[in-house]
């Protein structure tokens, strides 16, 4: 079984929606919100759809525009059994710079609902690698579960997080072929580490980019994995679901 712990397939990406999921329905997806309109839709396909899971948040792209009733709204769902983590939060400075304390105010929000609902956090986080780990420091609760969607940082960092037992999501980026930071990371971490994700429909792996990308190109992910620490294609499956099913509080017969 493959697990997508992170992707976006809302109607407005997929004309063929429907089938996309099919294509997985002996697998697992976890489907991210960005936006607070993202989350009727979410709520929607996990209700519809026995396979489908959901992480609902505030990117901090809405940082200077969300409202309080979408934090109302956004607690109001995490209740629901088959949401399983608050995402996708977290830090940009890559194009918003100069509200860093906006950013920082809404992911710490956020960060004290995953505490207060046991929901994983799922950390967005671009330019932003220290202010993002000394709040997850300061904040995160010591039971509450945290992964670092896209992780897009180095290995000294990535040391770091695993210290926290946060574990990283490795997605399309690892089979670019000019990729190296996250090469090397995943050579050097145990398999324990790592779970799988798309980001779809963005960062279609090799040998389809240029394409819309689909929860089903996790395979290429995860054979991109064995190549590099050359072991079985079975092996990093059975690995990456496992803390998968671990980090999001799957059940394990799903």
């Amino acid at each position: 079984m493959m697990i997508d712990t992170h992707c976006h397939i809302l109607k407005e990406d997929y004309e063929n929606q429907e089938e996309v999921i099919k294509k997985m329905k002996d697998n697992i997806i976890i489907v991210s919100s960005a936006s607070p309109k993202d989350i009727e839709e979410i709520i929607e396909l996990i209700e519809t759809y026995d396979n489908v899971y959901g992480t609902i948040g505030i990117h901090p792209e809405f940082a200077d525009t969300y409202t309080k009733e979408d934090l109302i709204k956004l607690e109001k769902y995490l209740t629901h059994p088959k949401i399983v983590g608050i995402g996708e939060i977290g830090l940009d400075y890559h194009y918003e710079n100069e509200n860093k304390e906006n950013q920082k105010d809404l992911f710490i929000k956020q960060v004290n609902l995953a505490n207060k609902y046991h929901k994983t956090i799922v950390i967005h986080s671009r330019d932003a690698k220290e202010d993002t780990y000394n709040i997850i420091d300061t904040y995160k609760e010591k039971t509450t579960k945290c992964n670092m969607h896209c992780y897009g940082y180095d290995l000294e960092m990535a040391k770091k997080l695993e210290n926290k037992k946060i574990t990283l999501g490795i997605g399309g980026i690892l089979t670019f072929k000019k990729e190296k930071t996250l090469k090397e990371i995943v050579k050097e971490l145990d398999l324990k580490n790592f779970v799988l994700e798309t980001d779809s429909p963005y960062l279609t792996p090799e040998p389809f980019r240029g394409h819309i990308n689909e929860p089903y190109n996790i395979k290429y992910v995860a054979e991109k994995i064995a190549e590099i620490k050359n072991i079985s294609y079975e092996e990093v499956l059975k690995a990456t679901t496992e803390n998968a099913i671990r980090q999001f509080n799957l059940k394990k017969d799903a």
